[in-house]
């Protein structure tokens, strides 16, 4: 008589039973749990190996080659990605490589300053908020839902249509519609050292609220902000790019990715596919990098948001 049958039968021995379990394969439960955290360890790597190439050429190719970026050779203009060129050359014979890696050093400009600008004015407006509560906290959550039911996009185009074309306004359009998300999670968060016994008995001690707000509430909302800070750049690196492709952010001279997607609009009617895919992918990469650390982090200072992390 098989195993199995004699198991149906109810006539397996406690010993056979136990020395299945030892050469059976581990539990479904902990072989899912190592996948996963494979699976965030691989995520995790990949995220710091894309970031850390980004960085370098940001930073390496421009003293290591030298090239001008804005040089015009007509002779050269469309040439496909070679040896010579190794993402090609645009309309007017420019290297592609170094276009895209100047455009991608305005984009992380643009992109830290408005993020850093946005998290201090969101940060500073939730905090306020949420320690003084009553009528400020209800007067500050309606202006800012009144301003959030107005498109980003709009609004930007909006205020960067008041300045000449640079980079200081596309910045300061970032940050003007990208601190309100900042704002509401650093009430919450507010909210929610509020309740907090350590809290309660600094109150008791006779501490004022500005002195709770400074020692106690504002250490406890700096992780949250700073991780929203971090998530803001690869969005207001898409936000200036978007500005720049319709013709409202950088000067049209100026390397911006935005920018050379603009241009590569006519190469790619035309089948030359390079011009567009190399600047996309530059927007892309660091994109998917920053979000996978962000991530992490996320993970590690909000261990109960770990299974929404799994995906």
């Amino acid at each position: 008589m098989s195993r199995r049958v004699r198991r149906a039968c109810g006539v397996v021995s406690v010993a056979e039973t136990t020395a299945g379990k030892r050469q059976g394969a581990a539990p479904a439960w902990r072989s899912r749990g190592d996948d996963r955290r494979s699976h965030r360890t691989l995520r995790l790597r990949t995220s710091a190996v894309l970031l850390t190439v980004t960085v370098l050429a940001v930073l390496l190719v421009p003293p290591l080659v030298r090239l001008d970026q804005q040089a015009v050779d007509l002779a050269a203009k469309l040439q496909a990605p070679g040896w010579a060129h190794p993402f090609g050359t645009d309309d007017v014979g420019r290297d592609l490589l170094l276009r895209c890696v100047y455009g991608l050093r305005v984009s992380l400009l643009v992109g830290v300053a408005a993020a850093l600008t946005a998290t201090v004015v969101g940060t500073a407006v939730g905090a306020t908020a949420g320690a003084l509560g009553g009528w400020v906290d209800r007067g500050v959550m309606r202006v800012v839902d009144a301003l959030s039911s107005v498109p980003h996009l709009l609004m930007g185009i909006f205020i960067v249509a008041m300045f000449r074309p640079g980079v200081w306004p596309v910045v300061a359009s970032v940050a003007l519609t990208h601190w309100l998300s900042t704002a509401r999670i650093v009430r919450a968060e507010v909210l929610s050292l509020r309740a907090r016994p350590h809290i309660d008995a600094a109150v008791s001690g006779g501490a004022s609220r500005w002195r709770v707000a400074l020692r106690h509430l504002l250490p406890g909302v700096l992780p949250q902000a700073a991780l929203a800070a971090v998530l803001m750049v690869p969005h207001a690196m898409w936000h200036e790019s978007a500005l720049s492709f319709l013709g409202l952010g950088l000067p049209t001279h100026t390397a911006s990715l935005g920018n050379l997607i603009q241009e590569a609009r006519g190469s790619l009617l035309a089948g030359q596919w390079w011009p567009t895919l190399f600047p996309g992918l530059f927007i892309i990469v660091p994109t998917l990098a920053v979000a996978g650390l962000a991530g992490a982090w996320r993970e590690r200072i909000n261990p109960r948001r770990r299974s929404e992390l799994m995906l």
